[in-house]
């Protein structure tokens, strides 16, 4: 995914379908400078992580 595409996943009301390493993810916040994004597993709020772009995909 590019970084573009994972901002505008970031700011939307409706919920996608995004993958990371076979996990559904939520989007919080992506950072355009490492083009990095901070995520958690959809039934894991409190897992927090943060992922380099590239390894999310939109199903």
């Amino acid at each position: 995914m590019n970084t573009q595409r994972a901002k505008e996943i970031a700011q939307s009301p409706d919920m996608k379908n995004v993958v990371c390493n076979g996990e559904r993810i939520y989007i919080q916040h992506v950072n355009d400078q490492s083009e990095t994004a901070r995520v958690f597993p959809l039934d894991q709020p409190e897992k927090e992580y943060e992922v380099q772009v590239a390894d999310l995909t939109e199903m």
